[in-house]
C-alpha cells in the first residue's frame, strides 16, 4: 500500500510519513482531541490537582494523573474522592476546567486551518476522544470548532474506552465506511492501539504528546512532528 523510498526510512518499525506515497481513498478522518487538536495537558493536570488538593490535601505528579486516563473524568475522579463526593467534585472540576480554559489551554497552531481544509474538501470529519462529554463540549466551544465535525464520540458514548476501538467502529458504522477509507489522527499509545484494533491506519502526531517516547517505539503507519508537514501530506492524500 505504501511506497517508501529507501533513503527515507527511519529506525526499524518507524516510518517518516511525510515522505510516504499512498493510494488511500481517504473519505473520513477521525481526530483525537487532547494533544492532537488542542494543547490541554496543563489544563487537565491542574484541574485534577485542584480536586486532589481540595479533597486530599496534596498534589499528584503529571505521570500519576496520566495513569488515571482511559475512562472519562468521572472514572478518574472516583478513585480520588470516592463515590460519596463524586457529584460535587465533578461540578468543581468542570467549573475549574471552564474558568481556566483561556489561560491554560490553546488550539494547536495551524490545526483549525487543517479542519477547515478537510471540510472544504468534503471529507467526513469525526472526533474520537476519551474525554467526557462535558469537558469535550467546553473545549470545542472555547476554540470554536464544534461545527467542523460530522460525528463526535466521547468517553461517555462508549462502553469500552480507549485503547478499545469501539469509538472508531461507531464512526465506521454510522457512515458505512470501509477500513481503508478512514484515517485516525492521534498522539497517544491508546490512539495507536485503538486504530490497530479497528484495522485502520494511524497518523501519530507528536507536537504535544505526553507519551511521545512510547508512541515512537510502536512503529506507526504515519509519523509527524509538525503541523506543517502533516497538513502538506494530508492535502496530497485528499487529492482526487
Amino acid at each position: 500500500m505504501y511506497k517508501i523510498p529507501a533513503s527515507r526510512t527511519g529506525p526499524p518499525g518507524r516510518l517518516d510519513a511525510y515522505f510516504l506515497a499512498t493510494d488511500m481513498k481517504l473519505r473520513c478522518i477521525i481526530f483525537d482531541l487532547d494533544g492532537t487538536l488542542a494543547e490541554t495537558n496543563r489544563l487537565i493536570f491542574d484541574s485534577f490537582n485542584y480536586i486532589v488538593k481540595k479533597y486530599r490535601g496534596m498534589t499528584m505528579p503529571d505521570q500519576e494523573i496520566t495513569a488515571l486516563f482511559g475512562p472519562p473524568e468521572e472514572g478518574a475522579l472516583l478513585t480520588i474522592v470516592g463515590e460519596e463526593n463524586l457529584e460535587t467534585a465533578m461540578k468543581e472540576y468542570l467549573e475549574f476546567y471552564k474558568n481556566n480554559h483561556q489561560t491554560l489551554a490553546r488550539m494547536v497552531p495551524g490545526m483549525k486551518e487543517v479542519l477547515a481544509d478537510v471540510r472544504r474538501r468534503r471529507r467526513i470529519l469525526a472526533l474520537f476522544t476519551g474525554k467526557g462529554i462535558h469537558t469535550t463540549t467546553i473545549t470545542l466551544v472555547e476554540f470554536g470548532i464544534s461545527q467542523y465535525f460530522d460525528a463526535i464520540v466521547t468517553g461517555n458514548d462508549v462502553l469500552e474506552h480507549k485503547p478499545s476501538a469501539e469509538g472508531i467502529r461507531k464512526v465506521l458504522d454510522r457512515f458505512g465506511l470501509a477500513q481503508d477509507e478512514v484515517l485516525m489522527v492521534g498522539d497517544s499509545v491508546a490512539d495507536v492501539k485503538a486504530s490497530r484494533d479497528a484495522g485502520i491506519p494511524i497518523a501519530a502526531v507528536l507536537w504535544d504528546s505526553y507519551g511521545k517516547d512510547r508512541v515512537l517505539s510502536m512503529g506507526t503507519d504515519y509519523l509527524f512532528h509538525t503541523v506543517g508537514e502533516f497538513h502538506e501530506w494530508l492535502k496530497e492524500s485528499m487529492k482526487g
